[in-house]
């Protein structure tokens, strides 16, 4: 069947044209499925390559044709994957510096750290001799010098930090003057041994000692034993520098050294403090200088920041040491500033002290 060509001047042959169509599709419908057919495969061939040249235009502007996936190794650990955000998928439309700049932000987001003062903290907790029932107002000499030198892992250049380790140790028993034999119940409560202190070197020399210790480590002038970095004493209470170090000062007639002058960081009353406000979260204030609060031994302290239990032997004035200075750790990692804020009498006088190295032992309660 011939169609009718349609006359674009004539109204009547294009109308004649079409029912010519009309009537040639209803007559072959194979003919009316192909013809549809194609009209939808030009439709969807068209559609597609006009997305193709879209996306052809927005590589030219600056994105990569091929994106390197974001893994493991581009992420630094404690960041890993922190947000759903990051994909590990090769069609990631990121460019690497979007990533960066997101890493960059995680890192802010999640940086709890504060403005540390000090570079860096002697741990100290000494065992000295005693008598049972004696107390603190006994003329105990220190026969454990035991100290932990923590610093910064991370601290910024704005002096912000949370990361305290140890870095060295230092350890040596000490010789007593006045009453060189030990107590059974000196031996008893330190684990300390009546040969340990006969041969250990006498507090005036463990001073040597430690001052070159200090200087090794660049804390304080080799000659004059000024301190030339900022460091602060830690102990847990204020009684190891403020009683038994004055104590044994007077008793070896001993200076006190400008390197074991000034404030002390207590650890005890840090963690008590920091106890009675977590547990108090919706107050304002802190707790002022009068108010009651709990004193905590380490053991209590360890719980008391849900650290695993106490390591070692209890007055082993080095686990001693240890011990606080995990605590002095987790108290950084927490976000606590680290400075000292208890204050050390070096010419703190006790009834039994009569001139420089005398025991008036008349005074004493216990003989």
């Amino acid at each position: 069947m011939q169609l009718a060509s349609p006359d674009p001047d004539g109204l009547s042959s294009f109308v004649t044209f079409l029912l010519s169509l009309i009537q040639l599709l209803a007559s072959n419908w194979k003919v009316f499925l192909l013809s549809s057919f194609l009209i939808l495969s030009v439709t969807v061939f068209t559609r597609r390559a006009k997305q193709s040249k879209e996306s052809s235009s927005l590589l030219v502007e600056g994105s990569p044709p091929h994106q390197k996936p974001l893994n493991g190794s581009d992420i630094p650990p404690v960041y890993h994957r922190p947000y759903s955000q990051i994909s590990d998928r090769s069609t990631s439309k990121w460019s690497s510096q979007a990533q960066k700049d997101l890493i960059v932000k995680i890192a802010q987001k999640q940086d709890h750290r504060v403005k540390q003062p000090y570079d860096a903290f002697l741990v100290l907790d000494v065992e000295a001799t005693c008598e049972e029932g004696a107390g603190f107002e006994w003329p105990n000499e220190i026969i454990e010098w035991p100290v932990c030198l923590m610093r910064w892992k991370d601290k910024s250049d704005q002096g912000k930090a949370s990361q305290l380790e140890i870095v060295d140790e230092f350890r040596s028993f000490v010789k007593p003057t006045w009453r060189p034999q030990l107590s059974q119940f000196c031996t008893d409560l330190t684990g300390i041994t009546q040969a340990q202190v006969d041969s250990a070197p006498t507090f005036q020399k463990v001073l040597k000692m430690f001052a070159r210790f200090l200087a090794s480590h660049g804390l304080i002038d080799p000659k004059s034993g000024r301190p030339i970095q900022r460091f602060c004493w830690c102990s847990d209470g204020p009684f190891d520098i403020r009683d038994f170090v004055v104590k044994q000062c007077f008793i070896s007639k001993a200076p006190m050294p400008l390197w074991l002058k000034g404030n002390v960081l207590d650890v005890r009353r840090v963690v008590s403090v920091w106890a009675v406000a977590s547990s108090n979260p919706d107050t304002t204030t802190k707790p002022s200088a009068r108010s009651h609060i709990r004193s905590l031994n380490i053991p209590q302290q360890l719980q008391a920041l849900g650290l695993p239990g106490f390591q070692g032997r209890l007055h082993s004035g080095i686990d001693d040491t240890r011990n606080i200075a995990r605590v002095m750790t987790e108290l950084a990692r927490r976000g606590v500033r680290l400075e000292p804020k208890t204050s050390i009498n070096p010419n703190r006088r006790w009834n039994w002290m009569g001139k420089p190295g005398e025991v008036l032992e008349h005074t004493l309660m216990f003989q």
